[in-house]
């Protein structure tokens, strides 16, 4: 996960002066849209008309003219004898004269033929933004090695919005050289496929969702969806301090294709632990519940147990222990397939201060020493986003309460042991609960969070979108759309919210169309549930309100796709300790535009980095991805993300180009999709991705690019060796002098209700709290006045009492 530190950026080096001017500049030829495309015109300098060098990093390099061609007299070489980092590249000018203009939304296929020494060479583009300028857009294919000239082919994604021109060249990223000739570009004729409507229209324009026959048999908040199609529902003790006294603890597996539930034996409280699909499938979960809190005593504590659930056998097995408690962790898996993990709380209910190391090679957690440390507290289940160059990006995204110091998110380097503020985030306080999602594709680096609130506090949750593009060399959230407004129920059914009301518990679910669906949610801390679901857009960067799910999904709910396209809800666990066991299935509008392809074959299913895989299909599709099954919970997914395969098409076999970047795609089963040209995905075939591909020069890594490379916040160095962090008790936002453990009675009320006992007694008797006895000789909340050990019974609230 080292971080190569880099020298320089991009260079465009213009050609360097030189007698040699012939003819006058060619003309694309009628389809071709490339000028120039085989060399033969000389330009000013000591590159061909309409070619540039380009590239960055340190290394030693050469750009030769070569008569050695495919058609022609010249072709063009680019060698690197020495690299540290970066890459160099022959690349189409970039200007108004040079660069071909396309068209928003279009694809194009774009050829050229080549020979190369090394295998570390990559076919890459820039596009020309109307507001930004130049910026790189992506790389689309890793060239085999080849001795002989050989032809390459690839399409394009749709070109974004804002682009009016493009620039291509083949970076080579390793010692030794790649050889190109005869470029071509044409645009992919737009595919005569009229929607057509299979469903209502109600259907077709804002989808359904279908509550199931069959019930969650557990009190299940954490969601993983395994490499067979199945789904581990995890409960532990479910948030049941009877269940946990009497050590029944529970999780299932729920199969899609014929809607069962299968009890599975759990170990230990896994009740808020972390969890991460491993690279071979297998699923790594992480602490959990040690103890529920005691009324005036301690927290909730975290234990050091982990363990690894088989979707084979449907059984748990224990690794070695972490080195600390972790109760609400985060969970990334890395490039190399090592995972880590910050945050959460000690066995003393503290906060950790321990970074955590799990290694895919060792399969244990590593001894402290061995691992990094910042000794920061990172909260609860901070979101951890891997970036392209081996960096994670906290977005802001965690639970309970106030979110770290400084601007609310970062860029963590643990290579250099560094964590370097990123600024932007609005109301950096209240986005406990909100969401984050890597948006498609996970190429573009840009990072979405939405929603969110205070469970401390307990405002009413926001409508807050931000949205972070992390290839800008200093990336800043900037504000994106608000999330439409649904109903709302404050205790007597749902009314249309008004103001800046929106939801925290929020869940975010990307979708093979290349949209993301957000869903569920609450206007306080467990309590007033949100009925509003809403499809973004990232290229718009629009919401579309949809059909809404019929159930409550606050605290301790989760929403992940499924391997049909469809998208599953489960779970709400209000305040009042009750829990809904009902579970929603949604089918987007995409599953009612007409038929959907098949993958009729894959060829193979094991892949690696730079590879370049052949499916078929039965009719044309217009693009294909990779989607990382869901590890979900507590709104949180960090895993998530949707990996752009660019396509060569020859009719029904399609080729798609595999990155070469594991730190864009991280080892492990992905769900393949393949998508026509009107968002209609096919069912996903399971393929397995791993590596590193081997790579021939010893100098070599995966093509990575400089982003972020130039932050400007604060940057921080690691602090002083501690032991944790202190957390205050009721950092859940509950006061455990009322009621059952289960049961949540606010710290903090609502504001409309904080003025008075009857008040608050009023929202807790329309929130359904029933009974409450009052644990101890404590009322901090006020609500025992005649202190018969009962809150809010007839002698607490008389007439004009305050």
């Amino acid at each position: 996960m080292n971080r190569r530190r880099r020298a320089t950026a991009l260079l465009a080096v213009a050609g360097l002066a030189s007698g040699l001017l012939l003819a006058s500049p060619q003309t694309a030829s009628a389809a071709n849209l490339i000028k120039n495309p085989g060399f033969e015109t000389a330009g000013t300098g000591d590159m061909p008309y309409c070619w540039e060098k380009s590239g960055w990093g340190d290394n030693d390099f050469t750009f030769t003219t070569t008569a050695d061609a495919h058609s022609g007299g010249k072709a063009m070489k680019v060698e690197l004898t020495r690299r540290a980092d970066g890459d160099r590249k022959a690349l189409i000018t970039e200007s108004a004269e040079c660069a071909p203009v396309v068209t928003p939304g279009k694809q194009y296929d774009l050829g050229l033929w080549y020979k190369t020494t090394t295998p570390d060479a990559a076919l890459t583009l820039f596009r020309h933004d109307a507001t930004a300028g130049w910026q790189y857009w992506t790389d689309l294919k890793t060239l085999d090695l080849a001795g002989n000239w050989t032809e390459a082919t690839v399409r394009t994604p749709e070109v974004p919005a804002g682009t009016d021109r493009i620039s291509w060249g083949v970076s080579v990223y390793g010692t030794g050289s790649a050889t190109t000739d005869d470029y071509r570009m044409d645009q992919v004729p737009d595919p005569v496929l009229p929607p057509r409507c299979t469903g209502t229209a109600e259907q077709c324009a804002n989808g359904k969702w279908d509550v199931l026959p069959t019930r969650n048999p557990v009190r299940s908040m954490h969601s993983v969806v395994l490499h067979n199609g199945k789904v581990l529902l995890i409960a532990g003790s479910g948030n049941d301090e009877s269940m946990f006294e009497a050590g029944t603890f529970t999780s299932s597996v729920y199969d899609p294709a014929d809607g069962s539930y299968k009890i599975v034996p759990t170990p230990k409280d896994m009740f808020c632990a972390g969890h991460v699909q491993l690279q071979d499938g297998r699923v790594l979960v992480m602490s959990g519940n040690k103890a529920y809190p005691v009324p005036g005593g301690h927290g909730y504590e975290g234990y050091k147990d982990s363990y690894i659930f088989d979707p084979e056998t449907e059984t748990y097995s224990k690794t070695n222990d972490m080195n600390d408690g972790h109760w609400y962790p985060s969970a990334t898996i890395l490039g190399n397939g090592d995972v880590i993990s910050f945050g959460g709380l000690r066995e003393d209910s503290t906060g950790s201060v321990t970074a955590e190391l799990f290694s895919e090679a060792e399969q244990q957690w590593q001894p402290l020493w061995k691992v990094n440390q910042t000794w920061s507290y990172w909260g609860l289940y901070p979101s951890m986003i891997l970036m392209q160059d081996g960096r994670l990006f906290y977005s802001g995204s965690h639970v309970f309460g106030n979110n770290i110091p400084g601007t609310g998110s970062a860029i963590y380097d643990y290579g250099a042991n560094t964590t370097t503020q990123v600024p932007g985030l609005r109301n950096k306080d209240e986005r406990d609960q909100s969401a984050s999602v890597l948006l498609p594709p996970a190429q573009d680096q840009r990072v979405l969070t939405l929603g969110g609130g205070n469970i401390d506090s307990n405002p009413e949750a926001n409508r807050l979108t931000d949205i972070i593009d992390l290839k800008q060399p200093n990336p800043s959230y900037v504000a994106g759309p608000p999330i439409p407004q649904g109903t709302v129920d404050l205790g007597n059914g749902p009314v249309p919210q008004s103001g800046n009301q929106g939801k925290m518990y929020v869940s975010a679910v990307l979708l093979p169309d290349g949209k993301v669906l957000e869903t569920g949610g609450a206007l306080h801390n467990r309590a007033n549930p949100v009925y509003e679901t809403s499809i973004f857009d990232p290229e718009a960067e629009t919401f579309d309100p949809v059909a809404v799910d019929p159930e409550a999904r606050g605290y301790h709910s989760s929403a992940f796709l499924l391997p049909d396209g469809r998208v599953m809800t489960t779970g709400d666990n209000p305040g009042n300790g009750t829990w809904n066991h009902d579970v929603s299935v949604y089918s987007p509008p995409y599953l009612f535009k007409g038929p959907r392809p098949t993958i009729t074959s894959v060829i193979d299913t094991e892949w690696t980095y730079g590879d370049t895989q052949r499916i078929t299909v039965d009719r044309p599709i217009a693009k294909a991805q990779l989607i990382r099954p869901a590890a979900v919970t507590h709104s949180s997914d960090p895993n998530q993300r949707f990996v752009d395969l660019p396509l060569s098409v020859d009719g029904d076999n399609v080729d798609l180009n595999v990155t070469s970047n594991p730190n864009l795609a991280p080892p492990g089963w992905y769900m393949l999709f393949a998508v026509d040209a009107n968002g209609v995905p096919s069912v996903a075939e399971w393929v397995h991705l791993q590596g590193p591909r081997a790579l021939q020069a010893t100098d070599a890594s995966a093509h990575v690019h400089d982003f972020a490379d130039a932050p400007k916040g604060k940057v921080v160095k690691p602090g002083e060796k501690r032991v944790s962090q202190k957390v205050s008790p009721t950092i859940s936002g509950c006061d455990r002098h009322y009621g059952s453990i289960n049961v949540c009675v606010p710290t903090d009320f609502p504001a409309e209700v904080r003025t008075s006992t009857a008040a608050r007694c009023a929202w807790l008797k329309a929130n359904d709290y029933g009974r409450l006895k009052v644990n101890g000789k404590d009322d901090p909340l006020g609500l025992d006045r005649n202190r018969d050990g009962i809150a809010c019974g007839k002698g607490d609230v008389r007439k004009g009492q305050r």
